[in-house]
C-alpha cells in the first residue's frame, strides 16, 4: 500500500502536477480573522491577501467636526485648594492652573484623565538664583503662565513678591510713580515640576509668552507700564520696553519678529518689533486686555473690558469686528482650527463661543461665579474654565 502511494506521487511529479507544499508555523500568515470594532469617525479596516502574506492599511486619525459645529459640554468640575487667576495647555498633556496669593501655588493636571498631578509652592530662596537683598525664603503670587516653544518649560509670573526685602503688595489702580517692589517670573521644568529658574522684571507682572524660536520670554508689567525681555540664553532681563497705561495680553508672531501687547488702559495694541526694537500703535477698542492670533496670524481677537466686546483685527486691512458676548469679558481661546474662539464672561458668570468667520455667538452658557480664566487643549478638544471662586470646569467640544 505505501509503496503504491509513493510510486503514485513520484508519477504526478513527473507529469508535472504541482503538489501542495505543507506551511510551516513560522511561515503561517497571521490570523486576520480576528473581531475588532473600528473607534467612531474612522474607516474600516481593509485587508489584502496575497499567496502567503496579509497587508493591512494603518488606521487613519479620528476625523475632528470643524469647531464651528460643535458644542460646548460639561463633563468636569475640579476643585481642591485652589483660586485659579488663569488656566493654561502645554499641548502635550498638561495643564497648570496659577492660583495668586490666596493659596501661592501653581497646580499641574493630566488634560487627558484630568488628575491633579502635582501642586507646586511659590516659595524660593532667592539668594540661591544670585538675588541678594531677600534673605530667606520669599513667597510669589501666581497670576498667569505660558510654557516654552518645546514645553519643557512652564514661565509663571508672580503678582507681588513677600518676604524679606519687600515692600506692600501691588495693586490693580498704580502707576510707575506708585512705587511698588519689582516681582519676578519662575521658570518651572515640566516632569520634576521644580522651580528652576527666576527672573527679576517690573511691577505687578501680568501675561507673560515665549517667543515660537524660544529666544525670548516676554513680560508685561501692569504698574510699571513696560515690557521686560527676558533672554532664555542670557538668564535675565536684556530690555524694558516702555508699553503705556496697563499693559496686559500679548501676542507673539509665529517668525518672532513682532510682539502684540494690549494696553488696557486706553484703545490700543501696541506692536513691538522684535529685532529694531520700534513700536508702534495700532487702534481696535476700548479697554483691550486679553489677545490671541488665529492660527492662520492673519487676525488678533481680542476682548474688549471696557466695552463688553470681543474684537476681532485683521492685521492685513486693520478691520476691526466686534460682538457682545457679556459683561466685563476677561479671557479668551481659539480652537486649533480657528473656527472658534471662547471667552469667559466675568460679570456675567458665563463662558461665550464665537464663530470666528462672521463673529457670530454660538453658545452662551453658565460657567460659574467670576470666570477669569481659559485655554483651548489641542490634544484632546477639551476647554478649561478657571473659576476664581476655587474650582476649574473642563468640556468637551467635540
Amino acid at each position: 500500500m505505501a509503496l503504491g502511494v509513493v510510486a503514485l506521487v513520484i508519477l504526478l511529479v513527473a507529469f508535472g502536477v504541482v503538489y501542495p507544499r505543507i506551511i510551516s508555523r513560522s511561515e503561517a500568515p497571521a490570523n486576520t480573522n480576528t473581531a475588532a470594532t473600528a473607534p467612531p469617525e474612522t474607516t474600516p479596516v481593509t485587508t489584502t491577501t496575497a499567496s502567503a502574506s496579509t497587508a493591512t492599511t494603518p488606521l487613519p486619525k479620528p476625523v475632528r467636526r470643524a469647531a464651528d459645529t460643535t458644542s460646548l459640554r460639561l463633563i468636569n468640575t475640579i476643585g481642591g485648594d485652589i483660586s485659579p487667576k488663569s488656566v493654561v495647555s502645554s499641548g502635550t498633556g498638561y495643564i497648570t492652573a496659577q492660583n495668586m496669593m490666596y493659596n501661592h501655588t501653581v497646580t499641574v493636571y493630566d488634560a487627558k484623565s484630568m488628575r491633579l498631578i502635582k501642586t507646586i509652592r511659590d516659595s524660593v530662596t532667592l539668594a540661591k538664583f544670585g538675588y541678594k537683598g531677600h534673605p530667606g525664603s520669599s513667597q510669589g503670587a501666581p497670576v498667569e503662565a505660558a510654557f516654552s516653544p518645546d514645553a519643557t518649560y512652564a514661565y509663571v509670573t508672580n503678582y507681588s513678591m513677600y518676604g524679606a526685602g519687600f515692600g506692600p503688595e501691588g495693586s490693580d489702580t498704580c502707576t510707575p510713580e506708585s512705587g511698588y517692589d519689582r516681582s519676578f517670573t519662575y521658570r518651572i521644568k515640566t516632569g520634576s515640576w521644580k522651580i528652576d529658574q527666576v527672573y527679576e522684571v517690573g511691577s505687578v507682572p501680568k501675561v507673560v509668552q515665549a517667543t515660537a524660536d524660544g529666544k525670548y520670554v516676554l513680560v508685561s508689567n501692569w504698574c510699571s507700564w513696560d515690557l521686560s525681555v527676558i533672554s532664555t540664553a542670557k538668564g535675565r532681563v536684556v530690555r524694558t520696553i516702555p508699553i503705556g497705561a496697563y499693559p496686559r495680553g500679548i501676542a507673539i508672531s509665529p517668525k518672532s519678529n513682532a510682539a502684540y501687547v494690549a494696553v488696557m488702559g486706553g484703545s490700543s495694541l501696541v506692536r513691538v518689533d522684535l529685532t529694531s526694537w520700534k513700536i508702534r500703535s495700532i487702534s481696535i477698542g476700548q479697554g483691550p486686555r486679553a489677545i490671541v492670533f488665529d492660527p492662520s496670524y492673519r487676525y488678533i481677537y481680542a476682548t474688549l473690558n471696557a466695552e463688553g466686546m470681543v474684537a476681532k483685527l485683521d492685521l492685513r486691512t486693520g478691520n476691526v469686528d466686534q460682538v457682545s458676548t457679556g459683561q466685563a469679558p476677561r479671557s479668551l481661546t481659539v480652537s486649533s482650527d480657528g473656527k472658534a474662539i471662547y471667552v469667559v464672561n466675568y460679570e456675567s458668570a458665563s463662558i461665550s463661543k464665537v464663530r470666528t468667520r462672521d463673529m457670530k455667538v454660538l453658545q452662551t452658557i453658565d460657567a460659574c461665579e467670576h470666570p477669569i480664566g481659559i485655554a483651548y487643549d489641542a490634544p484632546t478638544a477639551r476647554v478649561w474654565a478657571a473659576c476664581y471662586g476655587g474650582a476649574l470646569l473642563v468640556f468637551n467640544d467635540k
